[in-house]
């Protein structure tokens, strides 16, 4: 239904970038698999191409780190976010991640993580996204 839904946008990003894969993500806070899930992607690494994800629902944390700079980057709904191929970083989805992602490629093996092997991830804190206020 996500692709669907985004089908004409789909096309035209992958068009305009020469992506040639897409598929969807999608994590919800009672995933049995969420720490695996989690933990597969909050160690430094890079990849051979950009990474492209546009953010159809809930909230991520992209901590790219760049001339020995970090810059944290929230994603929301509605966000597209591309991270230079090559460029040094990680995601945390939260410790009850929500969200929805369509996920670009150019290559078709999909998402291929290159670890550096540094500790670095874990010298910064953990992403905790706001929890909207409950209704009254």
């Amino acid at each position: 239904q996500v692709m669907a839904a985004y089908r004409e946008d789909i096309e035209r990003l992958s068009a305009e970038r020469g992506l040639k894969t897409v598929d969807v993500v999608s994590i919800a806070p009672d995933n049995p698999k969420r720490e695996e899930m989690r933990a597969k992607f909050l160690d430094e690494h890079f990849h051979k191409e950009d990474e492209v994800r546009f953010f159809v629902a809930g909230s991520g944390q992209f901590t790219l780190h760049v001339d020995n700079k970090v810059y944290e980057i929230e994603c929301v709904k509605d966000d597209l976010i591309a991270v230079p191929d090559s460029t040094l970083h990680w995601f945390d989805m939260g410790p009850e991640p929500h969200f929805v992602a369509i996920r670009f490629f150019t290559e078709p093996d999909g998402w291929v993580g290159h670890f550096t092997g540094t500790e670095i991830a874990q010298q910064f804190p953990r992403y905790a996204p706001e929890k909207p206020p409950k209704a009254s």
